[in-house]
């Protein structure tokens, strides 16, 4: 766990769709990461931790992501700051960010499923 190479992976699915021995391999990271964190919660790289927290803050808030919420979000509490500052305004412009959240029709179920899963990571602490 510690070269942090399990944390680069964007769990896109590619390498289970394409794997000629089915080999499920994106469930892999996952349970890697899952065991990287109840071995030290503090192991994944400041950055990747805050985006982690800011996509799963816009999912619950909204059902979806926001992205201009996510970006912002993810900026403020341990994101590279001004790593991408100069491409926000063309993609406002484009079109590309939203100014503002657009919920889905279900969002007491996704609420519903978060406080489920909070409250069993409660009982299982």
């Amino acid at each position: 766990f510690e070269d942090g190479s399990i944390w680069l992976c964007l769990t896109c699915e590619m390498c289970t769709a394409r794997c000629p021995n089915a080999c499920d391999s994106a469930r892999i990271i996952d349970c890697l990461r899952e065991i990287a964190l109840r071995e030290d919660p503090s192991l994944p790289p400041k950055s990747i931790g805050a985006f982690h927290k800011a996509f799963l803050h816009q999912i619950r808030a909204n059902g979806r992501v926001f992205e201009l919420g996510l970006i912002i979000q993810h900026k403020m509490t341990g994101g590279p700051l001004f790593q991408d500052v100069f491409a926000a305004p063309g993609m406002l412009a484009r079109g590309k960010l939203a100014l503002t959240p657009r919920k889905i029709k279900g969002i007491k179920e996704i609420r519903r499923i978060f406080d489920a899963c909070e409250a069993a990571a409660k009982e299982g602490a």
